[in-house]
């Protein structure tokens, strides 16, 4: 049996070790995950690992895990059980190391059935180095222990993959919301906010970088709450969105994700005031229906969710909203079904995220709830759910056609190398003509001429030469 134990790490800043080796990390779940394995890369380099894009030249890699749904786990052992047949027949030894909240959750599985030598939670990323150097030499390297304080706010995160436009920046880690169908309390632990000028540091650093596009991060970003101890200060979400936004009127500032209890007025003021900050919300509904959100502990009903999109839309007339969607959660009828589907068809989401439910061990749901809706139920209600999101996508984006609007180019297509790829402030993505005057990085006003149900499709343009000029060709 695995014991995790706290381990004492040297930062090492003055000087790195000499070179270890190579580190291939994988990435899946969140868009936090991403930023972690970021911030794993920065520490891993400061004691002298080298970073591979090559799992086949790492001496060790780690998979970054989610451990949102049942799916996600199933993906992780199946790639774990690819690569241990791969350096089988190759006669390599690589480490391999499972991070994130599916190392909080299994770390008893990973280690004695084999899938891991090194398993670290969230808040042990520190460590990593020393577990490294006891898994090389078959020593127990378990460290789960979440923490009440790690913000890792002195570290500075290696951009992998990074197109040098857009970068996500952690301001505030764990949950306190406790819904009863999720494990992230239980796997990132409690909410803990990052110093606002250490977040201010890191956005200053990116900007001289060249990039223009921040990402704030955050299970919930609206509890977002400084007190410093010296003054009494409170600095709220609010305030912390204004002071990135005022670093620069070139960079685009958005954030992630909202829970619609913390959702303020004087967070809308805010996006209201400054134009940099992006006119999108992903605001997390779950349910259409208020005995299910009861039952999910989401602390609002319907008709008080309704009321918040009004508002919204009252401070933010042109916002996009975006939303996750849970289909056949514990005790959820029929009726409860059409309620959903009627609340979509009330706000028409621009996108949603949309999943059939997945027990998971720890939650309260797994404790107290029987789960109970059968599978093909459930498919049968997500494929509904689908189907109906794809209409309201499809209609949001024509909507678009025959306006101008500002895109900030994040590179090439993905589908076509004679095209540009960029969002808009509402996060809609946009494809247009390549041309050689044009460089990811830049902003241009672009006309939407069509669209699909997820991209919209630019024609005539105009690069932008001073940001405070209006949207025109």
């Amino acid at each position: 049996m695995s014991i995790p134990v706290p381990i004492t790490v040297s930062d090492n800043r003055d000087s790195p070790r000499n070179p270890r080796g190579a580190v291939y990390i994988e990435t899946y779940g969140c868009q936090m995950n991403f930023n972690d394995s970021e911030i794993v890369a920065a520490i891993l380099k400061k004691h002298g690992w080298q970073i591979t894009e090559n799992p086949d030249r790492a001496d060790v890699i780690l998979l970054n895990t989610c451990a949102i749904r049942e799916k996600a786990e199933e993906r992780v052992k199946q790639r774990i059980r690819e690569l241990q047949a791969r350096f089988r027949r190759a006669h390599r030894q690589t480490l391999i190391g499972v991070l994130g909240c599916m190392a909080e959750r299994m770390r008893k599985e990973l280690i004695e059935q084999g899938y891991a030598e090194i398993v670290c939670g969230p808040d042990a990323y520190r460590s990593l180095p020393v577990l490294i150097d006891r898994a090389a030499t078959g020593q127990e390297a378990v460290n789960v222990l979440l923490s009440r304080e790690e913000t890792y706010e002195d570290i500075e995160p290696v951009r992998l993959h990074s197109n040098g436009v857009s970068a996500f920046v952690s301001i505030i880690r764990g949950c306190n919301k406790m819904c009863t169908f999720c494990v992230v309390p239980f796997t990132r632990g409690r909410e803990r906010s990052r110093p606002p000028e250490s977040i201010l540091r890191e956005v200053r650093q990116l900007v001289a970088q060249g990039y223009r596009e921040v990402v704030l991060l955050g299970q919930n970003v609206d509890s977002y709450r400084w007190v410093d101890n010296r003054t009494g200060q409170v600095v709220r979400f609010a305030d912390l969105l204004g002071m990135v936004a005022r670093l620069s009127p070139w960079l685009r500032v958005r954030f992630s994700t909202s829970h619609p209890r913390d959702m303020t007025e004087d967070v809308l003021a805010v996006m209201a005031r400054y134009p940099n900050i992006c006119k999108h919300i992903h605001l997390p509904v779950q349910s259409g229906s208020t005995r299910v959100l009861q039952r999910m502990r989401r602390g609002y009903t319907r008709e008080w969710y309704l009321a918040l999109i009004e508002r919204i839309r009252q401070w933010l007339p042109d916002v996009a909203i975006t939303t996750d969607i849970i289909a056949g959660f514990c005790g959820e009828t029929e009726e409860d079904h059409e309620e959903t589907l009627t609340l979509m068809e009330a706000v028409r989401f621009d996108q949603s995220f949309m999943f059939r439910y997945s027990e998971r061990p720890r939650t309260y749901a797994q404790r107290y709830y029987r789960d109970d809706v059968p599978l093909e139920v459930k498919i049968r209600r997500l494929n509904e759910i689908i189907a109906l999101q794809r209409e309201h996508s499809l209609w949001r984006n024509q909507q678009e056609i025959g306006k101008i609007r500002r895109v900030l180019i994040e590179g090439t297509a993905t589908r076509s190398a004679n095209q540009w790829a960029g969002r808009t402030s509402q996060n809609k993505m946009v494809v247009f003509a390549r041309d050689t005057r044009l460089h990811p990085g830049d902003y241009v006003d672009v006309e939407i001429v069509d669209c699909t149900s997820a991209t919209l499709i630019g024609g005539r343009w105009r690069k932008v030469q001073d940001i405070q000029e209006p949207v025109h060709l």
